[in-house]
């Protein structure tokens, strides 16, 4: 009895230990030694929710979840700081393969392509100016060409190049070295396709310097590099260094992007302010050099002869012209005048740099508060006909056929301003009655309890 009793204890463990608790059936009894003690120690030790795990893991790893997943993530595929998206088209670096082809279809022209600028003999007068600096001794150059013959590698050769050759500028006038141009707009028709020009070295204004012009509001290719107040801004000129084992014809191709994006950047400058470069007219100076051979080259855009399409009227070529060539170790004479040309370069860069920031302070400066003023293509012709001060346009306009009848100035206004037609202005005093050749133009004037008419002339009607 004692060895049954305890069998049956055994057996009904739950009945024993707790009478409360209602007998198990069989079948639970026999279905519990099949759950899977494996699964139930990683359920202990998972620490998260049982129902987020099971979401996680609905779908199984197929082409057809794969496509729906990717589908879910296309927005952030489209972001061009993501890498791992499908949709983002990859551009092809100066020196990769196709860089060239790409190149020119998008107008970029190299040297042999290129026609001369309409002011190249002027440049090669400035190219040729005597310094007010005496050029370095024979000895400063016979230690120059021991120090080039001795680069085992580009880097070498930058720093020997631009601290023998290279004009330094006090502060505000800044150099940068192997930078890419982070901030300029993707696909801007001569770069479509390519990654961003990388040159050895640009110099230009600092950013800092247009202020309170906000020249990188108004100009999105003017500041070179993203994210920075000090940005290289609106340079004239760029340069392309080579090593020992580079090719100065690579240095070549790549100087030509590096122009045309100059060109571009000035060109919109110009055009902010309604004005262009004469046609053929070249202000933008790139360089080459490996250390001994130095060469230097014009850049400017034209209208292209011929474009592939209806849709490319405007589309322009960029022109990369050869000005001078200099071989910096042969002999002194050919050193100390390939120094001269390369800062007689800087310097009018340095010039023209400085006159494009006055010219476009002093436009924005005129013109801010007007409406639209941050569109480039505005007409300033009739920035006349436009209360500077009030922002309402004045009636009769002058894109408004003269032989339209205009009996009385009409007011354009904005929608949260309200104007009542104003009283007709009496005549003149026959003091001041001067036969017109049309109807005065009205001014409305607003103050905050009455408002009053007034002749432009500068006499008044009675309030």
């Amino acid at each position: 009895m004692d060895e049954a009793a305890r069998s049956s204890q055994e057996k009904q463990p739950d009945a024993v230990t707790n009478p409360c608790a209602e007998p198990r059936p069989k079948q639970e009894r026999q279905a519990a030694p099949a759950a899977t003690p494996r699964k139930r120690q990683i359920d202990d030790s998972d620490v998260e929710p049982q129902p987020k795990r099971a979401r996680l893991t609905r779908k199984k790893l197929t082409r057809k979840n794969l496509a729906e997943f990717n589908k879910m993530g296309k927005k952030k595929a489209s972001d061009p700081t993501d890498d791992s998206g499908s949709t983002k088209t990859k551009s092809t670096s100066t020196t990769s393969t196709g860089f060239a082809d790409k190149a020119r279809k998008n107008g970029i022209l190299p040297p042999r392509s290129s026609k001369p600028p309409t002011n190249l003999d002027e440049i090669h007068r400035r190219h040729a100016k005597s310094r007010e600096t005496a050029s370095p001794p024979e000895s400063a150059y016979n230690d120059y060409a021991d120090r080039v013959e001795g680069a085992e590698n580009e880097a070498t050769l930058v720093v020997e190049v631009s601290g023998e050759l290279l004009k330094k500028y006090p502060k505000g006038y800044k150099r940068a070295f192997n930078k890419a141009f982070t901030n300029l707009p993707k696909d801007a028709g001569f770069n479509n396709g390519l990654s961003a020009p990388q040159p050895d070295f640009v110099e230009g204004l600092e950013k800092e310097e247009y202020r309170p012009f906000p020249v990188d509001e108004y100009l999105d290719s003017a500041a070179l590099h993203s994210d920075n107040p000090y940005s290289v801004t609106l340079p004239q000129i760029a340069g392309e260094w080579k090593g020992p084992d580079g090719s100065m014809k690579e240095a070549e191709l790549q100087s030509s992007y590096d122009g045309a994006a100059l060109v571009h950047a000035r060109a919109q400058a110009l055009a902010y302010m309604g004005k262009e470069d004469p046609p053929g007219h070249a202000e933008i100076t790139t360089f080459t050099t490996d250390g001994t051979n130095l060469n230097l080259y014009a850049h400017y855009a034209t209208p292209a002869d011929a474009t592939p399409a209806e849709d490319d009227e405007d589309a322009l070529e960029y022109h990369q012209y050869l000005i001078s060539s200099a071989n910096l170790t042969g002999t002194y004479q050919g050193h100390k005048d390939g120094r001269k040309s390369l800062r007689n370069a800087q310097d009018h860069a340095k010039t023209q740099s400085e006159q494009l920031r006055d010219q476009l302070k002093q436009h924005w400066k005129k013109n801010r508060n007007q409406p639209d003023s941050r569109h480039h293509a505005r007409n300033n012709a009739g920035a006349d006909n436009i209360d500077a001060r009030t922002g309402i346009q004045l009636r009769p306009d002058p894109n408004v056929p003269a032989s339209l009848p205009n009996p009385s100035p009409q007011v354009t206004q904005d929608a949260s301003t309200t104007v009542s037609q104003p009283a007709p202005v009496p005549d003149p005093p026959p003091s001041a009655r001067i036969a017109p050749a049309k109807a005065p133009r009205i001014r409305i004037e607003l103050t905050t309890c009455w408002r009053r008419a007034m002749l432009v002339d500068g006499s008044r009607s009675s309030p």
